[in-house]
């Protein structure tokens, strides 16, 4: 199907309408080896060759699929008037997507959000159904207790009287007062109720992995990644490292 011009660039290349009708004015766009200065001529990509600076554009994927380390202080969600979101830490060219977190963290908590337009695979990833894990590192006030393993995979009851599903807890055997803990379901301030349940509280958490896919490492606090197909079938496997 034929569509103008100027719209293909600015779907295929990132860049908005006013760019790409300027790209074509100065002569970096040709379709099928001619130059196309307009930006409201009509061009098939699936029929027709087009490339911008010598480059082929090509469609771009259906849908994103974006892994963020969040800093502390960001919210998970598509606007705030008060915060910093996760979608203002990502370029310009993303913003014009239907992008959203796919699950939250707590403004406080850094780590993995993946940001996403595919609203099938989110519910998927957050359905109760699933008990897709997710992994967290914990930094407690008082030290870690042996004890506290076997009360986690009990599925312990927390404030409100809500009844936990069995989670574990690994310990660190550098620092007492660190640990990890893998959840399979996602109740609100989930970690920090837990350990509150058993006279301890949370002061540093951070999320380091959704389903089998972990957070890169080298990832900077704040930056972002843009996932591969082969990882994002991660995200839906209960299976660890």
């Amino acid at each position: 199907m034929k569509t103008r011009l100027d719209k293909l660039i600015s779907q295929c290349a990132g860049v908005s309408r006013t760019q790409a009708a300027a790209l074509c004015r100065a002569g970096k766009v040709s379709v099928d080896g001619a130059v196309i200065k307009s930006g409201a001529f009509q061009a098939d990509l699936q029929e027709q060759e087009l490339l911008l600076n010598g480059k082929p554009l090509t469609a771009p994927p259906e849908f994103l699929y974006i892994m963020l380390n969040k800093p502390q202080g960001v919210v998970c969600s598509t606007q705030d008037g008060l915060s910093p979101t996760v979608l203002s830490l990502l370029p310009d060219e993303y913003r014009r997507r239907e992008l959203f977190p796919a699950g939250r963290l707590d403004k406080d908590t850094e780590g993995f959000v993946l940001i996403t337009d595919d609203g099938a695979l989110a519910h998927k990833m957050l359905s109760p159904k699933s008990h897709v894990p997710k992994e967290y590192e914990v930094l407690l006030k008082e030290p870690v207790r042996e004890e506290y393993a076997a009360v986690f995979a009990s599925g312990m009851e927390i404030s409100g009287g809500e009844r936990c599903l069995p989670a574990e807890l690994f310990f660190n055997k550098d620092n007492p007062f660190a640990c990890r803990v893998v959840l399979h379901e996602g109740k609100y301030h989930q970690v920090k109720r837990m350990f509150a349940a058993v006279g301890n509280s949370v002061v540093f958490l951070k999320r380091i992995r959704i389903g089998g896919l972990c957070l890169e490492p080298n990832l900077a606090v704040g930056a972002h990644l843009v996932l591969l197909h082969k990882d994002v079938e991660k995200l839906l496997t209960r299976k660890g490292f």
